[in-house]
Formats: C-alpha cells, structure tokens, sequence
C-alpha cells in the first residue's frame, strides 16, 4: 500500500510503500490524530520503521494497491 504524508515545514512529502492494510495505517493515524499516541509510526516493505510526530503531520495519502504489470500486451 503507498502512504504519502505531508510534514509541516518539509517542502517535501514522504513517500512509503507499506505491507499495512488501507485499514491498519487509517486506525494508526487516526489513533495519533485523536491524541492517543503523540507519534505516528509505520513500517516500509523493508521493516523499517518510520516515527513522525503527530502535531507535525498536514495530511495523509493512503492508495490503491497497484498490481504491476508486466510484459508487453495491449492497453
């Protein structure tokens, strides 16, 4: 699943791929949003963990998994 969040100050958004669920990084932000954990953490396909704080955050993109394509075919 990609998550792309924007940072105060930052004049660029961070960008993840994450083995979460649309449902799983929506409950962990809004848990961070409501007060109940002053940081958002997520992990990156790679295990990585990535901690923001929540005050920080401005606004959070959760996409569509996207199966790649591969080969040559017509569109």
């Amino acid at each position: 699943m990609e998550v792309k969040i924007g940072v105060q100050h930052s004049p660029r958004e961070l960008s993840i791929d994450s083995p979460l669920s649309a449902e799983e990084i929506e409950a962990a932000v809004t848990a961070a949003l409501s007060g109940d954990s002053p940081v958002l953490i997520l992990l990156d396909e790679r295990g990585r963990k990535l901690i923001l704080p929540a005050e920080k955050l401005t606004y959070i993109e959760i996409g569509e998994p996207e199966a790649r394509r591969v080969g040559f075919g017509a569109l």
